[in-house]
């Protein structure tokens, strides 16, 4: 009778094992910095962002991965806070115990960018001009410095030491995520063994940063933007809703856009009135609504400005400042990326030492988003880039 109820008691601990490894529960933690210089040489005092860590650091920190995210992301890369929750991180598909970055081997770290978009998201942690300054007792609004994808860098590079490691296995990131890959790699050479920048570039130019201006625009031309100082009268919704679904429709696919929103043929309004809106920008503007609830809009512009300054180094050669890089590399574009398009990792990974570095490209219909929502696909080919 004892050994029964043993091995039923034994039956019952694997099972909830099982359970318990199906899905990451994780909890997110706090780092702050009492005083932090900018790269263009102002101070913030003091600097929170919120990271998570899946898995277990081994005896010599030799096993980290750092988990750098995208633009209207957070440090939420994989897991669940609470096993009610209704979606797991962002990359649950690839993180985790026996995926391709497996958390039985790597410890895998994700934090919060300063001025993360994401701000009244009860899980976000981070410092930026939504954030009361200490000298003034007032947000801080456009007041708050200029950042750079450098100081994301940094702020990263600080939690990191104070967890005393010095080297890590890889870098990943994708979309912004991945300007913050290759910084990584580029300032830090001797700290950086892999390089997996996905849906990325080493450089933004013209095109591109006009392209993310015109995100930036309808934000600034709401009057109840007031010049970045809102924080009394309430967020300027409707710039920051148009912004956001602006976002989304260059973040899709034309495929994929279309089989989500109407036809404009199916509007009959719009054939009557000049001033008729087509259901799809209508569609499109309540899903946006959806997600500006939880962001800021003065915390956007900073992250559009902090990318459209991106380039490989922050000087002026991302070429050169690109052969720095020790990193063994592996760039994974998506093939129908019409946002950051797949020439640019192509131009990245040209002017790399080809011993170094490799190229795959991410299938799908999503276009910019299947470097999230397809990432599986790639699976198998990051599974054996890190081992």
């Amino acid at each position: 009778m004892l050994k029964t109820l043993l091995m039923c008691l034994c039956v019952l601990l694997y099972s909830q094992h099982l359970l318990a490894t199906d899905t990451l529960l994780v909890k997110k933690q706090a780092f702050e910095i009492a005083e932090f210089t900018t790269q263009n040489g102002k101070t913030i005092s003091p600097v929170r962002v919120g990271w998570e860590a899946y898995g277990h650091l081994n005896a010599d920190k030799s096993n980290a991965i750092l988990i750098t995210h995208f633009f209207s992301g957070t440090s939420h890369a994989a897991g669940k806070y609470q096993p009610s929750d209704p979606a797991t991180g962002y990359w649950d598909a690839i993180i985790g115990p026996g995926k391709a970055i497996d958390t039985n081997k790597f410890y895998v770290i994700s934090v919060d960018t300063l001025v993360n978009a994401n701000v009244f998201d009860p899980n976000v942690i981070t410092t930026g001009p939504a954030t009361i300054n200490p000298a003034t007792g007032k947000p801080w609004g456009l007041t708050f410095p200029v950042v750079t994808i450098a100081d994301f860098v940094e702020v990263q590079r600080h939690l990191l030491d104070s967890l005393g490691i010095t080297q890590l296995h890889a870098v990943i990131g994708a979309s912004m995520g991945s300007f913050q890959a290759i910084e990584w790699a580029v300032r830090y050479p001797e700290r950086v063994k892999r390089l997996i920048p996905v849906i990325g570039t080493a450089y933004l130019d013209a095109w591109a940063a006009v392209r993310l201006e015109r995100w930036a625009y309808p934000i600034k031309q709401d009057p109840a933007w007031r010049n970045g100082n809102y924080y009394d009268y309430g967020q300027p919704l409707h710039g920051l809703r148009t912004a956001v679904a602006y976002i989304t429709q260059d973040a899709l696919y034309p495929t994929a856009f279309n089989a989500r929103f109407s036809e404009p043929a199916d509007d009959v309004a719009p054939h009557q009135d000049i001033l008729a809106p087509f259901s799809a920008w209508q569609e499109l503007m309540a899903q946006a609504q959806t997600r500006a609830a939880v962001q800021d809009a003065n915390h956007i512009l900073y992250l559009i400005r902090a990318s459209q300054l991106y380039r490989a180094g922050m000087g002026d050669n991302w070429q050169q400042a690109l052969s720095q890089v020790k990193a063994k590399t592996l760039f994974l574009p998506a093939t129908g990326d019409q946002l950051l398009l797949p020439t640019m990792s192509q131009r990245s990974a040209a002017v790399m030492p080809p011993p170094t570095v490799s190229y795959a490209e991410i299938p799908g219909d999503f276009g910019h988003l299947d470097g999230i929502v397809n990432i599986s696909a790639v699976a198998e080919q990051i599974a054996l880039f890190l081992n």
